[in-house]
């Protein structure tokens, strides 16, 4: 997404002949804030339209991009994914297919533009579309055994805690303390794990959206990208990471950079998940704290990549870095709604009229989480409530 390698029309025209693709022009894409990314018109292409996007990779070695390209070929046909082109000059004696060119110990890849546009705002059915994608994504790559093989390592992001919580006010520095052994105190094990994602922000996705405004909650998804993150780690994280995008409204700059979570596009994300599989109750436990735990992640990562480009002297109009502080805010609401289940019961009860002298009881939940999905899977769930109550106090 950032522009940070840059290359000559004659070295673009150079790596696109070894794809079968003639070049004519790179235009750089400035969103995002890891790699270098151009879009690629070809000869054949008109009215300033462009085929494919080539992508410098700036942090992962070419040995973890070709295993990016074999996942993608095993989402191919199951999901909207644009799989990386193979090289053609690699000889006819080649038993394998290759979709890397090593370039200063980097690796480049073309893929083809996926239709669609990146949604400046969600809807709930689209939230519950995206829902039902990652669970598929996360049933199919089930496929590639044995999974390590496949994924990358993991970010050391105990590191970039300890340092960069030497920096921090005491009390941002405590929130993150107290989340992150929050998420220590889950028991991890009986998570289930495999490839996911880890990266699925909105604005690595594209949809249809050139309906019109009586149509916009049938937005149809037709891209997944950036799949450089894809790790071994608990579906129920990759769940947290999705839906702290997709379910947030973030304010812009003229509106405060406000941070506006949505329950109600939670609730529509899970059960579009569980209509492709079903979560464990463990991991229905566990989603509070991970997406806490998520938020600090992303918190941490945008401070990172503002440590990165300070040590390294990166400057320009080309780069682009998001506000960590709005991860920070989505992480203390998140651990507000944490610390408060600690103490509060969450009861679902039957909306019995003023006329009704029983209130019937429905089912006691140990997270708002849950209730919500207790409730949305009842028929005419508008007819039933959830009322919150502390332990040990007379209500």
């Amino acid at each position: 997404m950032s522009v940070y390698t840059q290359l000559t029309d004659d070295q673009f025209a150079a790596f696109c002949q070894r794809f079968g693709v003639s070049f004519a022009r790179a235009i750089p894409i400035t969103q995002g804030i890891k790699n270098s990314n151009w879009f690629i018109q070809t000869t054949d292409d008109v009215d300033g339209a462009h085929s494919y996007v080539f992508t410098l990779f700036e942090e992962r070695p070419p040995e973890d991009i070709e295993k990016m390209a074999v996942i993608l070929n095993q989402l191919d046909g199951n999901l909207p994914v644009a799989a990386p082109l193979s090289l053609l000059d690699l000889g006819a004696d080649s038993a394998e297919k290759c979709y890397v060119i090593r370039y200063d110990n980097k690796a480049i890849t073309l893929v083809p533009c996926l239709a669609g546009s990146h949604p400046q705002q969600t809807t709930q059915a689209m939230c519950h579309e995206i829902g039902a994608a990652l669970a598929m994504l996360h049933e199919t790559l089930q496929a590639l055994q044995p999974a390590e093989e496949y994924g990358v390592p993991l970010y050391p992001w105990s590191e970039v805690r300890d340092r960069e919580r030497q920096f921090m006010p005491a009390d941002e520095a405590k929130l993150m303390s107290d989340i992150w052994q929050s998420y220590t105190d889950l028991p991890l094990a009986t998570l289930p794990k495999g490839l996911c994602h880890l990266d699925m922000f909105a604005d690595n996705t594209l949809w249809n959206l050139s309906l019109n405004n009586s149509q916009k909650s049938e937005a149809r998804l037709t891209g997944l990208l950036d799949f450089t993150e894809v790790s071994v780690e608990h579906y129920v994280m990759d769940i947290a990471i999705t839906i702290n995008d997709f379910c947030t409204t973030w304010g812009m700059a003229e509106q405060g950079e406000s941070v506006n979570f949505d329950r109600s596009k939670m609730a529509a994300f899970l059960q579009g998940y569980e209509s492709k599989r079903m979560l464990g109750e463990d991991e229905k436990r566990a989603l509070p704290v991970m997406l806490a735990k998520a938020a600090v992640i992303f918190w941490l990562l945008r401070l990172n990549v503002i440590h990165y480009n300070r040590t390294e002297g990166r400057t320009g109009d080309n780069i682009m870095v998001k506000n960590p502080d709005l991860m920070k805010r989505l992480a203390a609401y998140h651990w507000s709604h944490v610390e408060k289940a600690q103490n509060t019961v969450f009861i679902l009860l039957a909306n019995q009229s003023a006329a009704q002298k029983n209130t019937q009881l429905i089912g006691v939940f140990s997270s708002i989480t849950q209730a919500e999905q207790a409730r949305d899977k009842l028929s005419n769930s508008s007819e039933f409530v959830i009322k919150e109550y502390t332990i040990d106090q007379l209500a």
